[in-house]
């Protein structure tokens, strides 16, 4: 579980997060909300990228800003960005192996870690292909499979679907889904398709002006008039 209390984020004049207090329980929560709204900034204060000026998060009883940004990433916390950030001159089976370089794990366990990983996001066949060469959604996949490697605890995505047809959304959404069990990590996802949201969240959250407007059930959040009418549209939602 992960815990927020009265978490608070300012950059100058401009207040990013507004004393969030939520409390997320599923496998697989979505964070929803306008352009703005504080959802990459939750994220960043989760990476230790961004410094809350109050508040606290406990992740399954740790707490977390305790922590440095290299020690969460021992701990178990990965995310991804809304721009991809895999290294061309590497190969998939490269990008993936470093993510593993500050764990403690010897080298027949990396190589199987790492297969599974691949294999579980369907690049096994382009392990040894540098990722230059590689379409959008397959280099997606590689820092997917980065995120999921070596036995994470929490797993955070943003905009992993944005630009992507519907047959790779769908694709996407398989291995999304399927996270929790491979790996036992929650996954935070944000992202602006509604459908992807529904199809892959247990619970939402919707911030907006960095304040959280409701957290619940997805189908539940999906329906409140609050969120059809000011940040999803009632048409995109019938």
């Amino acid at each position: 579980m992960i815990s927020i209390d009265k978490l608070t984020v300012k950059f100058g004049g401009v207040t990013a997060l507004d004393a969030v207090c939520v409390d997320l329980h599923a496998t697989v929560c979505g964070i929803i909300g306008p352009n703005g709204a504080g959802k990459t900034t939750f994220l960043n204060v989760m990476s230790g990228f961004n410094t809350p000026v109050e508040g606290s998060i406990t992740v399954f009883n740790q707490p977390l800003l305790k922590m440095r940004p290299h020690e969460r990433a021992r701990w178990g916390l990965r995310r991804s960005f809304q721009q991809e950030q895999v290294a061309d001159e590497l190969t998939v089976f490269e990008n993936v192996a470093v993510i593993l370089d500050a764990l403690r794990i010897d080298r027949a366990d990396r190589h199987a870690m790492i297969d599974a990983a691949l294999e579980f996001v369907h690049l096994s066949d382009l392990r040894n292909h540098k990722t230059e060469n590689l379409s959008s959604l397959e280099r997606r996949m590689t820092e997917i499979a980065r995120c999921i490697v070596g036995q994470p605890r929490i797993v955070m995505l943003d905009e992993p679907g944005a630009g992507f047809s519907q047959t790779e959304v769908e694709r996407l959404r398989d291995v999304l889904i399927g996270i929790y069990d491979f790996s036992g990590a929650m996954t935070l996802l944000i992202d602006h398709d509604v459908d992807l949201i529904r199809a892959t969240c247990v619970e939402t959250m919707v911030l907006d002006f960095g304040s959280l407007v409701i957290n619940g059930k997805t189908e539940d959040v999906l329906e409140d008039e609050r969120v059809r009418r000011v940040y999803l549209g009632v048409e995109e939602l019938e």
